[in-house]
C-alpha cells in the first residue's frame, strides 16, 4: 500500500468515523441500528402479508404509502415542537407511540384479526410515530457532535440504517416464511426498548434562551416563512420531490417484482430488499468521497441518471441475479440522494429553525414517496409492471430539466451562528410581553448617487428581516427630502420582537455591512412604536435617537 493510499484511508477514517468519538452519538447509533433492524423486519412482514391477503399491486404498494403518508401532515408539527420544546421528550413520546402500535399489530396478527384495513391502520400509526420522531432526531445530531462533523454523522446514521437494511429484510423474509408475520411484528416491538433506554439516559443540552417558546402555530408559520424566503432551501424541497417520486417505485413494487417478474416468494423479496440495503450502505460509505469530488447539484444529477438505468434493468430483466444487482445500484443512489439533500438542508439552516426545515424536507420527501408509491402501484395494476417501472425510471431524468433554475447547493455565506447576544433596551413605558404589534421605523439618509444600489440592498435586507419574523416590511422615500428613506416593519408582540433579534446570523452580516456603506454616517435613526386601537389608554411616547444599523444590537 502506497503512502498516498494510506493518506486517503486516514482522511476517510477521520471524516467518516469522527462522530463515534462522542459517547452520546455512539450510544444512539447502536440503539438506532437495533431499532432500524426491527423496523425493516416489520416492513417485510407487513408487505408480504399484504401481498398474501390482498394480492393486487396497488394494495401492496399502499403499505409503503401508509407508512410514509404521516410525514406529509405530521412532520412540520413535530419539527415545530422539536425547535420550541425539549427534543428529548418529543422523541420519547414518539417511541412510546411506535411501541404501542407495534404491540397492537403483533396481537392482532397472533389472534388472526388482521385484515388489509387493520394492517394499513397500524402501519399508519407506526408511521405517525416515525414522523414525529424524525425531525427531533435529525435536529438532535447537532447536540451530539460539533457542527463540522454533522455531514459525517448524517452519513454514519445512514450507514447504520442501511446496514440494518442489508440484513434485516433477509432475516425478515426467513422469519415470515418459517414462523409467520406475527413474529416479525413482535421483534419490531422489542427493538424500541434500546432507543427508549438511550433517550432516558441522555441529558440533552438545555436551551439558554430566556424567552418563552413560540406557540405551536406561530412556530409552524415561522418555519414555513423561513423556507419560503430562503431560495436555496426551496430548491432543495422541490428537488427532493422530483427525486423521491420516481425512485419510490423500487421499494413500493419490490414485493410484486419478486412475485411476478422473478416468480419468487418471501425469501426472494427479502433478498431483493437486502440487496437494496447493501447498495444503500455502499452509497453512504462512498458519500464523503463523492461529495469531495462533485458539487451537490452535479452529484444529484448523476444519482438520478443512475437511478434511471437501475429501474429500467429491474423492469426488463427476468434474471434474479441481474435484478438483485440492479436493486443494489438503486439502493446506493437512494441513500446518496436522500442523505445529501438532508445534509444540504441541515447545513443551510440556523439552529433555531433546524427542526422545522428538516421537517419540511421530510414532509416533501416522504410526500413524494407516498405519492409515488400510490401512483406507480395504481398504474402497474392497470397497465403492467414492466411498462410502469420503465416509465418511472425515465421520469427520474426530470432533474436535468430543472437543475439550471433550481440548483442544490449548501449555503456558503458564512457562519449560521447568531451574530451576537442581542441587547434590547427596555421600553420607556410598562409593557406586557404579549403587547403589540410593535412597529419599527429606521430612517436613513442616502446620497443620490447611492440610491439605486441602496434600494436593491435594502430589499435584500427586508427579505432577511421577513425571513426571521418581521411583518409588513416596506421601504419609503420622502417626498419632501428625496435623500431620506424610511424602512418600516412590525412584530406581532414585544416577545416576538425580542425573539426576532436573536435570529440574524453571521452569514447575514454582509448584507448589513453593504447597507451601512451606502448611508451617511453609517447609522440609521431607529424608532419603536406600539399600535394602539381605538379606545386604548396611551402608554407614552417612543424613544428616538441615532442607532447602529445592525438591529441585533439595537432597536431594528
Amino acid at each position: 500500500m502506497t503512502a498516498s493510499s494510506d493518506s486517503r484511508i486516514a482522511r476517510w477514517r477521520q471524516s467518516t468515523l469522527a462522530p463515534f468519538g462522542h459517547q452520546v452519538f455512539a450510544v444512539f447509533w447502536w440503539a438506532s441500528l437495533v431499532s432500524s433492524l426491527g423496523s425493516l423486519i416489520q416492513t417485510v412482514g407487513a408487505s408480504w402479508l399484504m401481498a398474501t391477503i390482498a394480492p393486487s399491486p396497488d394494495q401492496v404498494a399502499l403499505v409503503q404509502t401508509a407508512g410514509t403518508l404521516p410525514f406529509f401532515f405530521l412532520s412540520l408539527i413535530a419539527g415545530a415542537y422539536a425547535d420550541t420544546h425539549d427534543r428529548r421528550w418529543v422523541m420519547i413520546f414518539s417511541q412510546l407511540l411506535m411501541l404501542l402500535a407495534s404491540i397492537s399489530l403483533a396481537v392482532f396478527a397472533i389472534l388472526g384479526w388482521l385484515t388489509p384495513i387493520w394492517l394499513l391502520a397500524f402501519t399508519f400509526l407506526i408511521g405517525c410515530g416515525t414522523a414525529a420522531f424524525a425531525p427531533a432526531w435529525q435536529a438532535s445530531i447537532a447536540d451530539q457532535v460539533p457542527r463540522a462533523q454533522i455531514p459525517a454523522a448524517v452519513m454514519a446514521n445512514a450507514v447504520g440504517f442501511n446496514l440494518a437494511r442489508s440484513v434485516g429484510p433477509a432475516i425478515g423474509g426467513v422469519i415470515v416464511a418459517s414462523v409467520g408475520a406475527a413474529a416479525a411484528f413482535v421483534i419490531n416491538a422489542l427493538s424500541y426498548i434500546g432507543m427508549l433506554g438511550a433517550l432516558l439516559w441522555w441529558r440533552a443540552p438545555k436551551s439558554e434562551n430566556p424567552l418563552p417558546p413560540e406557540p405551536l402555530f406561530g412556530a409552524i408559520a415561522a418555519g414555513i416563512r423561513y423556507v419560503r424566503l430562503s431560495p436555496h432551501l426551496t430548491a432543495i424541497l422541490i428537488r427532493a420531490v422530483l427525486f423521491t417520486v420516481p425512485i419510490s417505485a423500487v421499494p413500493a413494487l419490490m414485493p410484486v417484482v419478486a412475485r411476478d417478474l422473478l416468480a419468487g416468494g418471501a425469501p426472494t423479496y427479502g433478498i431483493l430488499l437486502g440487496g437494496f440495503g447493501i447498495g444503500a450502505m455502499m452509497g453512504a460509505l462512498s458519500s464523503s468521497a463523492l461529495r469531495s469530488r462533485f458539487s451537490s447539484d452535479a452529484l444529484l444529477r448523476w444519482i438520478c441518471a443512475v437511478a434511471t438505468v437501475a429501474m429500467i434493468i429491474i423492469a426488463q430483466s427476468p434474471n434474479a441475479i441481474v435484478s438483485l444487482l440492479a436493486h443494489v445500484l438503486a439502493g446506493s443512489v437512494w441513500t446518496l440522494g436522500l442523505a445529501n439533500l438532508n445534509i444540504a438542508m441541515q447545513l443551510s439552516s440556523p439552529r433555531w429553525v433546524t427542526g422545522r426545515t428538516l421537517a419540511m424536507y421530510q414532509t416533501f420527501a416522504f410526500a413524494g414517496l407516498a405519492l409515488g408509491s400510490w401512483l406507480w402501484g395504481h398504474l402497474a395494476a392497470a397497465h403492467g409492471l414492466r411498462e410502469i417501472l420503465t416509465i418511472a425510471g425515465v421520469s427520474s431524468l426530470s432533474t436535468f430539466l430543472v437543475a439550471r433554475w433550481l440548483p442544490v447547493s449548501i449555503a456558503r455565506m458564512g457562519s449560521l451562528d447568531p451574530q451576537t447576544v442581542p441587547i434590547v433596551d427596555p421600553p420607556a413605558v410598562e409593557l406586557d410581553p404579549a403587547s403589540g404589534p410593535i412597529v419599527i421605523e429606521i430612517e436613513y439618509r442616502v446620497a443620490e448617487d447611492n440610491a439605486r444600489q441602496f434600494v436593491a440592498v435594502a430589499h435584500e435586507l427586508g427579505r432577511l428581516r421577513r425571513r426571521d419574523g418581521a411583518y409588513r416590511w416596506s421601504l419609503c422615500q420622502s417626498l419632501d427630502d428625496p435623500q431620506v428613506w424610511t424602512e418600516r416593519f412590525e412584530s406581532p408582540t414585544w416577545t416576538d420582537y425580542q425573539r426576532r433579534l436573536t435570529r440574524p446570523t453571521l452569514a447575514d452580516r454582509e448584507v448589513r455591512e453593504q447597507l451601512t456603506a451606502l448611508i451617511e454616517g453609517g447609522r440609521g435613526k431607529a424608532r419603536r412604536y406600539i399600535e394602539r386601537p381605538a379606545g386604548a389608554m396611551p402608554l407614552g411616547g417612543p424613544a428616538s435617537r441615532d442607532e447602529p444599523l445592525d438591529d441585533t444590537v439595537s432597536h431594528g
